[in-house]
């Protein structure tokens, strides 16, 4: 089958520890993925398994975890 490209625009906690691993399995499958992530986050981090863009915030992290 054929490789797709994908954007992947996640939302911070729980959402994405589970799309993480959905990601990770398009990469492995030939799949062109970029994930865009703030500055600022709880659990995205960059890493080597897929692309990662990151793009700039107006809060702190103070800011997100006072926002609970």
């Amino acid at each position: 089958s054929d490789a797709g490209k994908l954007l992947v625009v996640p939302m911070d906690g729980s959402h994405w520890l589970s799309m993480r691993q959905v990601v990770e399995k398009l990469t492995e499958r030939g799949h062109e993925v970029v994930v865009l992530i703030p500055e600022v986050s709880w659990q995205m981090k960059t890493t080597q398994a897929y692309m990662v863009k990151i793009h700039p915030v107006s809060y702190t992290l103070e800011e997100l975890d006072g926002s609970l």
